[in-house]
């Protein structure tokens, strides 16, 4: 049995973390034995983020280095059927949605502030009255110190906008001519593109970044047709 630390529910989603919900994917598409433990707080994992995992006592961390053990103990089940060119595509688009397009993502719910009250109410609500806002400011205060140091906090709002647009143009070109990342099959590597996507378009209410998305209906079909792949879905039901 394989334990899976995940976020709970906010903003009208099962897991606000595709990180988390692209392994959850992987582990049903393998059909593994797995149980999901819910953890708010990603300070409890080895490296202080989720997801993690738990198997035969061993405990693995980080989604990338999750997708490679689940890879080694099933005898390729994720990558072994795929070939290097496939693998390199695969690899280049999942860097383009965890290193850049994720990261906008997180700035549209919790640098925008307007739709911070939602991430108020959906991480911190369990903190006593006079706690609570001033913890929730402190951690916006992080998120903005580490976007800036990636680079894209540096950025106007409609540099990042057009930014999200184009990271959204270059996974529709792919879709719409192969209908997966990798060709016309489903792969390990869609896992990773659609948690992502489906955590912007499902995510309620709607941020700047759910508005730019709409204009893309290929990629709001494609990110369905993968969580109807392997029966693990974004969206409350």
């Amino acid at each position: 049995m394989i334990t899976l630390f995940t976020f709970p529910e906010a903003f009208g989603l099962r897991n606000v973390s595709p990180f988390c919900l692209k392994v959850e994917m992987a582990m049903s598409y393998l059909k593994l034995d797995f149980e999901i433990a819910l953890e708010s707080d990603p300070r409890k994992g080895p490296k202080d983020k989720l997801p993690f995992i738990i198997s035969d006592g061993k405990t693995i961390d980080d989604s990338e280095l999750i997708f490679e053990y689940l890879d080694e103990v099933t005898e390729g089940g994720l990558f072994g059927n795929l070939s290097d060119q496939e693998i390199a595509v695969g690899r280049a688009f999942n860097r383009l949605c965890d290193d850049h397009l994720y990261w906008i993502m997180v700035a549209s719910r919790w640098l925008d502030d307007e739709w911070f009250d939602n991430v108020k109410r959906g991480f911190f609500s369990y903190l006593p009255p006079v706690i609570g806002p001033i913890v929730s400011k402190l951690a916006q205060g992080q998120v903005r110190k580490t976007y800036n140091l990636h680079g894209l906090g540096r950025h106007t709002q409609v540099q990042q906008e057009q930014f999200a647009i184009r990271d959204l143009e270059a996974i529709n070109s792919v879709i719409k001519n192969n209908g997966y990342i990798v060709g016309e099959r489903l792969t390990a590597f869609d896992f990773g593109v659609a948690s992502l996507l489906s955590g912007i378009y499902d995510n309620q209410p709607a941020t700047w970044l759910s508005t730019i998305a709409e204009q893309f209906p290929d990629l709001k079909d494609y990110a369905q047709r993968v969580q109807a792949g392997v029966n693990v879905y974004c969206k409350l039901s």
